[in-house]
């Protein structure tokens, strides 16, 4: 886009931001009156709470575009986002006129909670539909009240859920602070539109947001010494981010607790520290059950909760196993339904008040990436730009694109290469303070056919890890109780021993000839190298690690 035509742009952009704070159509609610507004359009459950129906129901990734300076533009464009963008200034001309004349409500709030990093955010939403204040309602559950409402705020998102399907779309302009939903209903997209912009914002100010769950463990060694760690957990949807956030892994020896911060996205400081940017959890439904993930399960039945498209049967009870609406249901809960186990803060400590920051890095695979890794430095950012999963239904996957990575992530904006290159040396800085795995969350051992329509034949099911085993693993990570080996086919440690699950279950020779195992992981290797080439600005050093 050219310098004339984009500072044109972004000045209409500004301007319509600026309407919203005092325009005649615009009514300024409450969290209460929200709440209020938007509760006759849910439908009751016997738990008290209220499910709300969208009718989007994934992310927008494919109609996602970044507008702005060179230093936002940098994404490849399918065709879609080519015509998105020419049609940017009309679009955005045609949006101005339309919220003069649409009844709008505009909701005050604010990301964060320290001193350092708290923006202020303003989400308005046309309420052509009336049965859209749900979105504000729960926007006010999931962000933090403003002091006040300023004219101006740091961030801005614009929602017009009635625009047509036919141009749905979701125009992201980092440096100015606004983004707008247009054609969506989902609650996802909003809070990742803040979220996203959060994360530019942050990274402008020499932090790094990173999409990932925090808590605060206390746990005993096997001498006996209780040890304060700060936890970091990354992964992309579908790959447990959340289900172990928010888990206590069964750490129940004298003195051991768990506290959990966060559980999506967090900003890294130089110190260490990790603010958090949220006061709800944003829990994924499909299959929650009471045994095996106890406390999402108890946050997403309170009366507190939302509940977003989940089945609810006509006498109200829910069914989490019902994937007929959509596999991507989802349950907004307050942290404080926890109870207990809720830290005081959102935000994790600098690494100097810690013994150790653990950061976990939640993949997905099936075939034969180890159940646990224990990685260096180099390996650690590697697996920081990979993201690799092959689930991700909480998003619509653009043709030919990659299976996760740190490019196809919907909240990195810019070169991602100064995302890795900034994790590398904020895990160099601290040193052994910091200690770096790799978890496979899916499982080993599957067998799988690629017929020449692209279709995927299961020839053998995987052999998965459960959620007390991977709960077993992290609580022997915090005990600082693996025995750790070289593993005899990756250039990583991974577990000889763990305490409380068969760890032999997984051994590839278990699963495959070795000739198969050389293959896959020959194949794995190779997918990695391409995908870091396309990096230029990659850090030589983890360039040279990304075949790990």
């Amino acid at each position: 886009m050219v310098a004339d035509l984009r500072s044109e742009l972004l000045d209409s952009v500004r301007r319509i931001a600026a309407q919203t704070s005092n325009a005649p159509n615009v009514r300024t609610l409450s969290a209460q009156e929200s709440a209020d507004g938007a509760e006759p359009f849910g439908t009751p459950t016997a738990f008290g709470s209220r499910n709300y129906v969208s009718s989007i129901k994934n992310l927008s990734t494919a109609v996602t575009v970044y507008l702005g300076s060179p230093r936002v533009e940098t994404e490849v464009l399918t065709q879609k986002k080519r015509e998105i963008k020419r049609s940017a200034p009309d679009t955005i001309r045609r949006l101005e006129q339309y919220l003069a004349r649409v009844p709008l409500v505009r909701l005050c709030c604010r990301l964060g909670d320290h001193s350092t990093f708290t923006p202020s955010c303003s989400f308005v939403v046309s309420t052509y539909r009336k049965d859209c204040l749900h979105l504000a309602h729960m926007v006010a559950m999931n962000l933090f009240p403003a002091a006040q409402c300023s004219s101006s705020a740091d961030l801005t998102v614009i929602a017009v859920p009635e625009w047509p399907e036919k141009e749905r779309q979701v125009l992201v302009f980092p440096e100015v602070g606004v983004t707008f939903v247009l054609g969506s209903d989902y609650f996802g997209e909003i809070k990742n539109a803040f979220l996203r912009m959060a994360m530019w914002l942050a990274k402008d100010r020499g932090m790094l947001g990173l999409h990932a769950g925090t808590q605060i463990i206390h746990a005993r060694t096997s001498n006996g010494a209780l040890r304060k760690l700060g936890v970091i957990m990354f992964g992309i949807t579908s790959t447990g981010k959340t289900t172990h956030s928010c888990h206590n892994h069964g750490l129940d020896k004298p003195g051991e607790m768990v506290q959990i911060a966060q559980d999506d996205v967090v900003f890294w400081c130089a110190d260490g520290s990790a603010l958090g940017s949220e006061r709800a959890f944003y829990i994924k439904t499909e299959g929650l059950n009471p045994d095996e993930q106890p406390l999402l399960y108890a946050a997403a039945t309170a009366p507190e909760a939302i509940l977003e498209n989940v089945f609810v049967d006509f006498n109200g009870c829910v069914c989490f196993e019902d994937r007929t609406i959509t596999p991507n249901a989802h349950a907004l809960a307050p942290r404080e339904v926890l109870g207990s186990f809720v830290a005081d803060s959102i935000n994790l400590p600098p690494v100097s008040e810690l013994d150790r920051l653990i950061l976990l890095f939640m993949v997905r695979d099936y075939t034969v990436v180890p159940i646990a890794s224990r990685l260096t430095p180099e390996q650690a950012t590697v697996a920081f730009m990979l993201s690799e999963s092959i689930d991700a239904v909480g998003a619509e996957q653009q043709p030919g694109s990659p299976p996760g990575g740190i490019g196809a992530s919907p909240y990195v904006i810019g070169d991602a290469a100064v995302d890795c290159n900034r994790f590398y040396e904020l895990v160099k800085a601290h040193g052994p303070k910091i200690e770096c795995y790799m978890l496979n969350t899916g499982g080993v051992g599957e067998l799988v056919e690629h017929e020449l329509d692209g279709g995927r034949k299961v020839r053998r099911k995987v052999t998965r890890i459960t959620i007390p085993e991977m709960a077993a693993v992290i609580r022997a990570i915090a005990r600082d109780s693996i025995k750790w080996r070289e593993d005899p086919n990756w250039m990583v440690e991974t577990p000889a021993f763990v305490e409380g699950m068969d760890i032999s279950r997984f051994e590839l020779d278990r699963h495959y000839e070795q000739d198969k195992i050389d293959f896959l992981i020959a194949e794995k290797r190779v997918q990695r190298l391409r995908y870091a080439e396309q990096y230029a600005a990659l850090n030589p050093a983890v360039r040279a690690a990304a075949e790990f």
